[in-house]
């Protein structure tokens, strides 16, 4: 193994003398005090090593011994990782001790002594490619598969297989020989460096199949679909937290993967205190049994906040190899585009805007792709969807972490601080939202089959709508409720119809924080018919007062449980109001 020695420290960031090869990305130990504080390489220079530690480096001192392993920052990826407590590096926190983490502490991620009830999926004889399915396994009611090695190249044959029983992670299950004659052992484990992608797949389609999140305003205004990308932007206060949660306990997802990527402390702690007993409305159990949390607080070292997400999409990954729908939340990118801004200015590197690195686009571009909708080697799909919280400061959307994230999510969620004044949650800006999965073909063809082939040109039309009660509000705040005609009052109150009934939701009530696609459909009808409906008002004053009972009704349409006696008398109560309006 290649050696050095500490040549000079600046905060996290080390410059070690090596005396052999050394390569980008590699994982190295800082022995000091006792403790071997483990680091990455992320330049080097002739025969300087300059590496970013992710620990406190205090008391750190030059001349201190280094040694280097010869492999990248990797994850081990088994069975037993659902309801998990990650650190950044994929330590579990449930088995450390004490309120702060130890400096040189690292746990084993995975239980290598719990037993597995694992079935065989081929026989001796079978030809296999890297990432095919050997076996299976279930962890809390999840069909977990066995793969073939990530890494392996070219096709093996399965020289044997362990029938049916119980096992352990590190048990051989099955002996692979490659195609030089060489054989392989393999276990339930694989590892895989974080900063690479998964290409473990045949062929990755653009995505097409709506996602449903049983919010309103996402799934009938701008769908996301399985394998797709999202952003989430808005100042503190908006509503970012209640809505990931709404998205992670809703969405038709099999695994659900939180990135909590620096923030504040006590934001995290509410992560850990209020997501194991969120009840999973799919299953009735617990959503943390489908479940990984990765923390990485603000406190700690930005090199460990930086490897966090990487983290989590590694583990995204492995978990689609599977056939499986993962939903990805990172809470927040910004922190991360801070942590990559923190590095570059300590190796000195050419600034761009806002002393974020010049190619602060490319690596947000690169991460956002590893999201998708794969087909599998097998012919079975997999899919990772990524959703990405941004908190820009003081809420200034034009700076530079939104912009280049608007560029390569197909999503964007905009939280605004004056809907979230007035208590319209969520607070999703619907003028300045947009989901550019509208404009797909393949999205159109699959909701013309599914639900009908008029949902997207009406939703399409109650954007426009939107936008023409907005500069209608702004007319008659300048103007008066007297200086515009009665039209203009009534295709601002149509807007508001639309606003109320169906952009507005209530996260913490039964029936309707989550509303399935079917009743979105019945809403939306109704909506459209109601904007499509042409009024005779005789002055502003008759508009607001229709309009304000025809949205009371509507909202208490909208906590009925579905198609109860209740949900039906309120629609025929709203279908009678517009019946006999003039």
């Amino acid at each position: 193994m290649t050696k050095g020695t500490v040549k000079g420290v600046i905060a996290n960031m080390v410059t070690v003398a090596v005396d052999g090869p050394v390569s980008q990305g590699e994982i190295c130990y800082i022995e000091t005090g006792g403790d071997k504080l483990m680091s990455e390489v992320i330049k080097v220079v002739g025969s300087d090593a300059f590496v970013q530690v992710f620990e406190s480096t205090r008391g750190l001192k030059v001349g201190s011994p280094v040694e280097f392993t010869g492999h990248m920052l990797e994850v081990q990826l088994a069975p037993g990782m659902l309801s998990k407590n990650y650190d950044g590096l994929q330590n579990d926190l449930d088995k450390m001790e004490g309120v702060f983490l130890k400096r040189g502490q690292y746990t084993d991620p995975l239980d290598q002594d719990r037993i597995w009830d694992f079935t065989p999926l081929v026989k001796v004889g079978d030809e296999v490619l890297g990432s095919d399915w050997l076996g299976s396994v279930e962890e809390n009611h999840q069909p977990l598969k066995i793969m073939a090695p990530f890494q392996m190249e070219g096709k093996a044959k399965v020289k044997s297989i362990v029938p049916a029983g119980q096992y352990k992670i590190k048990d051989t299950i099955a002996v692979l020989t490659d195609e030089n004659g060489n054989d392989i052992n393999v276990n339930m484990i694989q590892h895989w460096p974080v900063k690479f992608a998964m290409t473990n797949y045949k062929q990755k389609p653009r995505p097409f199949k709506l996602l449903e999140t049983g919010v309103r305003t996402i799934d009938t205004f701008n769908p996301i679909v399985e394998g797709g990308t999202g952003f989430i932007p808005g100042p503190f206060g908006t509503g970012k937290t209640v809505l990931q949660h709404a998205i992670s306990k809703q969405a038709e997802a099999d695994i659900v993967i939180i990135a909590a990527c620096g923030e504040r402390a006590n934001e995290v702690v509410e992560i850990f205190t209020e997501f194991p007993e969120l009840v999973d409305p799919h299953t009735g159990r617990k959503l943390m049994e489908r479940t990984i949390i990765i923390a990485n607080t603000s406190n700690m070292p930005v090199a460990a906040r930086e490897a966090s997400v990487y983290t989590a999409m590694t583990m995204a990954g492995y978990y689609r190899s599977m056939g499986l729908r993962v939903l990805l939340m990172a809470d927040s990118t910004s922190r991360w585009a801070q942590a990559l801004r923190e590095m570059s200015n300590r190796m000195e590197e050419l600034p761009g805007p806002d002393a974020f690195p010049m190619d602060l686009s490319a690596l947000i571009a690169n991460f956002y792709g590893r999201a998708g909708y794969v087909f599998l080697n097998n012919g079975k799909v997999g899919s990772i969807t990524f959703i990405g919280t941004v908190s820009p400061a003081g809420g200034n959307l034009k700076e530079p972490v939104t912009e280049s994230t608007k560029k390569v999510a197909r999503c964007f969620y905009g939280l605004e601080q004056n809907r979230a004044d007035k208590k319209r949650y969520p607070a999703v800006n619907p003028i300045d939202s947009y989901s550019k999965y509208l404009e797909y073909p393949e999205f159109a063809e699959y909701i013309n089959g599914t639900i009908n082939d008029a949902w997207i040109p009406k939703i399409l039309k109650l954007k426009t709508r939107m936008q023409r009660g907005k500069e209608i509000a702004e007319q008659i705040n300048i103007l008066g409720d007297d200086g515009v005609p009665v039209d203009y009052h009534e295709t601002f109150w149509k807007s508001e119809v639309i606003d109320y009934v169906i952009l507005q939701q209530d996260a913490f009530d039964e029936v309707d924080a989550v509303t399935p696609i079917a009743r979105q459909e019945e809403i939306l009808d109704m909506v459209t018919a109601i904007c499509e409906k042409d009024f005779q008002f005789e002055n502003f004053l008759d508009v607001v007062d229709y309009f304000k009972k025809l949205i009371n009704i509507c909202k208490q349409w909208n906590y009925s449980a579905y198609q109860s006696e209740q949900y039906n008398d309120y629609k025929k109560q709203i279908t009678e109001m517009l019946n006999s309006a003039k």
